[in-house]
């Protein structure tokens, strides 16, 4: 799933109600229409109209399927594994559906070992998501700060549950992020001192470009703890949408080192 093209980012203007739905595989726009059914799982059309986890065994053919009714699109869970909504929310088999709102929700299917498959939905709200019931006035894009391939890698390995969107998210250590990278990343050589290094740089050059957040220790108010910092560097990231679910693609074991940045520098 390409970042650029993430649901994220939002969704051109369509007719409200409309379901934007995407996975690694593809994409889908569904009109609303009662009794409309989408389907996503591990099988290939026509049996789901969207697949997802093609090549993880632990994702259901028929995983999970949002049905249009009563003015909402409605999820339920199929499959055998867990589904994760925003804010910690689980859904299993046995779990009522529930409606989706109006606007981007990240969708999470747990997968083998340390896999998550991404499904984004996206419903358009009540004015189609134009601007022209809002006096045309141009939308202000969140601020998208600069880093590159390397630091993507780190930041997603350090915050893989600020984009699952778990409730009170806290970051890895720099000792489990190096061990995280030891098994996606066997050929590189990220050790915790070299990672800690690494994010202290990107924290004082976003510092210094105004970031939101505090990212360096002020002495006058004692030092605090390094952790709420990272905790500072992430929830910035991705609240701004530096950071987005579909970077959780990085940690597929086996995938191209992002980028040139195929060794730590040192």
């Amino acid at each position: 799933m390409s970042v650029a093209n993430s649901l994220a980012h939002g969704v051109e203007a369509a007719v409200p109600g409309t379901l934007h739905a995407r996975t690694i595989t593809g994409g889908i726009k569904v009109r609303p229409r009662p009794g409309r059914q989408v389907r996503f799982g591990r099988a290939k059309r026509p049996a789901v109209d969207l697949s997802v986890g093609t090549d993880d065994q632990s994702v259901s053919r028929l995983h999970a399927e949002v049905t249009y009714q009563d003015s909402y699109w409605w999820l339920r869970n199929m499959g055998r594994q867990l589904m994760r909504l925003p804010h910690g929310q689980m859904m299993h088999q046995s779990s009522d559906p529930i409606p989706l709102t109006a606007g981007y929700t990240p969708l999470f299917i747990r997968g083998s070992g340390y896999r998550q498959h991404l499904v984004e939905l996206y419903v358009t709200g009540r004015y189609g998501d134009t601007q022209t019931d809002r006096h045309e006035a141009e939308t202000i894009p969140p601020k998208i700060w600069e880093i590159n391939a390397a630091e993507r890698l780190l930041l997603v390995v350090l915050g893989e549950r600020y984009l699952l969107y778990e409730e009170a998210p806290r970051p890895l250590t720099y000792k489990q992020a190096a061990a995280r990278l030891a098994y996606l990343r066997p050929d590189d050589d990220w050790r915790a001192n070299i990672i800690e290094d690494r994010i202290e740089a990107v924290r004082y050059r976003l510092h210094a470009g105004g970031f939101p957040y505090p990212l360096r220790h002020d002495k006058a108010e004692g030092r605090p703890y390094d952790n709420n910092l990272l905790h500072n560097l992430l929830r910035g990231l991705v609240e701004s949408t530096t950071l987005v679910p579909p970077d959780l693609d990085l940690l597929e074991s086996g995938l191209a080192h992002p980028g040139t940045a195929t060794q730590p520098e040192r």
